[in-house]
């Protein structure tokens, strides 16, 4: 196992920002607020398919308008439906939710209308369960006009988390807020008025398929055709029935013998080789091969002892296997700066991570990276506001293929860069890439902040 630290660094700046205080443009501006705050925005967005326990929920919602708005609270019933793209996630694996209000607390209840495109949501899920927290989601800034009177359609927004517990986790619509741009910025903030508000959605997370551990040995590593070598394996299903046979490269030989595992998951079986283009021996549970659920190979050669022709000379060679390990092109990641008041994405690109796997055998490689706290003058951001978008290229001839990590959060749990599968003959040289963002929070103080980054490669 293989680990690398990188330490990444943002710098907010302070900028000024302009008022305006036109009294009949704020009074318009105020107009779109209240039909907001009264029926919330109609913003066009597709939602993903719906997983089998999804189901639309009402729950009671406080919406307070802007104080331009000269209106009290609105109190209402919320109409929202929960979905996500992995209903039966794995741990590590990042879900896209999707928040959307499908019922609207009310119309708009003036007789001005509202134009195209002037309204922005953004909101919060309740994750319960096997996992508690919440999940940021915002929607695109797109919405069809609103006449006098009229009703608001749906509007939906996403975002993502990862899952770091087994088990059953709910999800339930929280906070949303409306963000109008429309001759002033304004924003309309909407709370669950007794929260949390009802599931709308349950998900089940399972762990990761453990570490394969099975392994064999072979007493001796040649002989001459027909010679029987004793296989011995460790860590199998007990009592489970193993087949062991030979390889010819990729391909299995005609050479094969079964056994069943003791109780401790252990064996030992002779295999007769006669297969002279035999290069290993490999042992399996069940009818096939599978990487999971099998070890090797484990090297073996045929001394081919056939008389040579006169004048004749054999020339025999070996490929040695190699070392999974990994190098990156530098330590420190330089992201962009925000300002102060307004805060949001500071990114950057991670500096290039190179794997070379020279292994030569069945097991691929996965690459983890999981980061600590950004602490600067403010005190700190959290772990969680990190998240990266993954890339991954494989060198022309490897015998792998590198598959890119998901895009999403990062955090202290960790998420994977990259990996290769398991395979019958697994290696190769790849390059792993990522583009950084911390959602730096708008009031955090100027100055300098960090954290570290560690990689480790199993």
């Amino acid at each position: 196992m293989a680990t690398a630290t990188r330490r990444s660094a943002t710098r907010p700046t302070r900028r000024s920002t302009g008022r305006f205080t036109g009294r009949t443009r704020r009074w318009t501006a105020a107009l779109g607020a209240v039909a907001l705050v009264a029926g919330t925005a109609a913003l066009a967005g597709s939602a993903h398919a719906l997983a089998a326990a999804s189901a639309p929920v009402d729950f009671a919602t406080h919406c307070v308008p802007p104080p331009i708005a000269g209106i009290p609270p609105i109190d209402g019933t919320t109409t929202a439906q929960i979905t996500v793209d992995k209903a039966a996630p794995k741990v590590g694996d990042t879900v896209t939710v999707t928040y959307t209000v499908t019922k609207p607390a009310a119309s708009n209840p003036v007789d001005l209308a509202l134009p195209a495109d002037i309204m922005t949501p953004s909101g919060k899920v309740a994750l319960g369960g096997a996992q508690a927290g919440s999940i940021t989601v915002t929607g695109p800034k797109k919405n069809p006009p609103v006449p006098g009177k009229g009703a608001f359609p749906p509007f939906s927004m996403t975002g993502t988390f990862t899952v770091t517990a087994p088990g059953s986790i709910t999800l339930s619509p929280g906070d949303y807020n409306i963000h109008t741009s429309y001759i002033m910025e304004l924003d309309t903030p909407c709370t669950v008025t007794n929260p949390p508000a009802p599931v709308s959605e349950t998900i089940t997370a399972t762990d990761q398929p453990g570490a394969n551990e099975r392994s064999i040995q072979l007493a001796t590593a040649s002989g001459k055709p027909g010679d029987s070598v004793t296989v011995t394996g460790a860590k199998f299903t007990p009592l489970a029935d193993i087949t062991v046979v030979g390889r010819a490269g990729a391909a299995e030989t005609a050479d094969k013998a079964t056994v069943k595992a003791d109780a401790a998951g252990g064996f030992t079986a002779p295999l007769a080789v006669n297969d002279k283009a035999t290069t290993g021996i490999v042992a399996y549970e069940g009818s096939a091969w599978s990487a999971e659920k099998g070890a090797g190979p484990a090297a073996y050669t045929v001394i081919d002892d056939t008389p040579l022709p006169g004048n004749s000379q054999k020339l025999n060679s070996s490929v040695a296997a190699g070392t999974l390990s990994m190098s990156q092109a530098g330590d420190t990641v330089a992201m962009s700066a925000v300002d102060f008041g307004t805060g949001g994405a500071s990114t950057g690109d991670l500096k290039s991570v190179t794997v070379k796997d020279f292994r030569g055998g069945p097991a691929g490689w996965s690459l983890t990276g999981k980061v600590t706290d950004f602490t600067g003058p403010g005190g700190k951001i959290d772990a969680g506001k990190l998240g990266w978008t993954p890339a991954c290229t494989t060198k022309p001839g490897s015998p792998s293929t590198c598959v890119a990590g998901s895009a999403g959060a990062v955090g202290s749990a960790g998420a994977t860069l990259a990996s290769t599968p398991n395979g019958a003959l697994t290696g190769g040289e790849f390059t792993v890439d990522a583009k950084v963002s911390l959602n730096v929070p708008a009031y955090t103080a100027p100055g300098a902040y960090s954290g570290v980054l560690t990689l480790t490669l199993t």
